[in-house]
């Protein structure tokens, strides 16, 4: 008999959810906010180097993610969840204090440290919230519970990006960017100080601080493990699909429609939000079941909406293009390629969420964060892997929407590859 599925609203009232929920988006806001306000820095105050800057620090946000994934999901692991979430909110709070000294100053030797340490201390968070969900959360909550997180985080990089650009164009901006942020991180300590304890789920583990052994051997497990094994690459392909998307957001705003950055921030946000909506609609359509059900037609709507998208954006120039978001809107192709980019991110959160809750699921309770883990170990791999794609296509002088064009397509072999999922179940 199939459990009737709690709502949203219940779930957001309930402590032993509401607390984990706002401190990961108010991190999400903080991490986005010093990031974007940081890149507006680089890119109008930077002596030299400016977009080489730009690139080092996507790099060195991500490198965490590589060096230090295993040793996050052992700790994940071997201790108390909750209190160790706390413990990565004093950090994110010491790291917007020395941040404020960075903007204060102008030192971007500071602000490079701080924006490598956001990414450590991103890099522990994600095992510990993944890992604590199924200790809070009914096996019939784990659906809504994981929609409600991603669309929270999806959220909250939406505010930080929007709040980090504005603020820091403001008069006395970098002041007013790292009083925003040092509040904000009080407030994430706060919440995350009434995280309920969870069970210790492997007590007196023995952490192996050798990165690169411990990683591969988290990769080794997974691997034995069907399920979550297809689960982790369809995220990693996702999350590298996703890359090239905000990628080429700016190529194609700036260079094919000759655009300002307020159509990248609305392009962004239709982004988001159908990442947000799809990520909540994922629970509606599966009434609480963990299935990977709808993932394969959601990577079909990956590739059929992208191609809607490219189609409605293929002969826009510069000197015919959308400069602004007035004659963006004013366009019916505008009106159509930010209707196909809001369904394909919809498609998105509609493949997403059920994936992180079948590596949930399916992994032993003793080592599920090191799975979390082992995931974003190999998404970072990924997304190296399709950084360098996009620089390789872009040598050989491959337009942005020709660029998507391929990506969609590779897709469709996506797409039919996670269809071993649903056999699986």
């Amino acid at each position: 008999m199939r459990i009737v599925e709690p709502a949203a609203s219940s779930l957001l009232a309930s402590r032993r959810f509401l607390p984990l929920f706002a401190s990961q988006a108010l991190g999400a806001v903080n991490d986005n906010l010093f990031k974007n306000a940081l890149v507006i820095l680089v890119v109008y105050h930077a002596a030299h180097g400016g977009p080489e800057l730009v690139a080092a620090a996507g790099g060195l946000f991500m490198l965490p993610y590589i060096l230090l994934s295993a040793i996050a999901g052992q700790v994940a692991d071997g201790y108390n969840r909750a209190r160790m979430l706390v413990l990565t909110k004093w950090l994110e709070l010491g790291l917007m204090i020395l941040g404020a000294v960075g903007f204060l100053t102008g030192s971007f030797w500071v602000l490079f440290t701080v924006l490598f340490g956001l990414g450590v201390q991103a890099t522990f968070v994600g095992p510990l919230k993944y890992g604590i969900l199924p200790n809070h959360l009914a096996e019939n909550e784990l659906v809504r519970g994981n929609g409600l997180i991603e669309a929270g985080t999806f959220g909250g990089i939406l505010a930080g990006t929007i709040a980090g650009g504005i603020l820091i164009g403001l008069a006395h901006g970098p002041l007013i960017v790292a009083a925003t942020a040092i509040l904000i991180g009080v407030a994430g300590l706060m919440t995350a100080a009434q995280i309920p304890p969870a069970e210790i789920a492997e007590p007196g583990l023995r952490i192996n601080w050798n990165s690169i052994r411990q990683s591969w051997l988290m990769v080794r497990g997974a691997r034995a493990n069907r399920v979550v094994w297809l689960s982790i690459l369809g995220l990693s392909w996702f999350w590298a699909f996703g890359a090239i998307f905000l990628a080429e957001f700016p190529v194609l705003a700036q260079h094919d429609f000759g655009a300002n950055n307020q159509v990248i921030t609305l392009m962004l946000a239709c982004f988001v939000v159908g990442i947000g909506g799809g990520s909540l609609l994922t629970a509606r359509l599966l009434h609480g079941d963990i299935s990977a059900r709808l993932v394969p037609r959601a990577a079909l709507g990956l590739s059929v909406f992208t191609i809607i998208f490219v189609a409605a954006t293929y002969n826009v120039t510069p000197a015919t293009g959308w400069h602004d978001v007035g004659s963006l809107l004013a366009a019916s192709p505008g009106d159509m390629a930010l209707a196909a980019l809001m369904a394909t991110a919809l498609c998105g959160g509609l493949y997403s969420v059920p994936l992180y809750v079948l590596i949930q699921e399916f992994s032993a309770a003793s080592h599920r964060s090191r799975m979390v883990a082992a995931n974003n170990i190999m998404n970072a791999f990924f997304m190296v892997i399709g950084s360098a794609a996009i620089a390789g296509l872009a040598a050989i002088h491959l337009t942005a929407p020709q660029i998507l064009l391929l990506a969609a397509l590779i897709n469709l072999a996506v797409a039919w590859f996670v269809r071993r999922l649903t056999l699986d179940q």
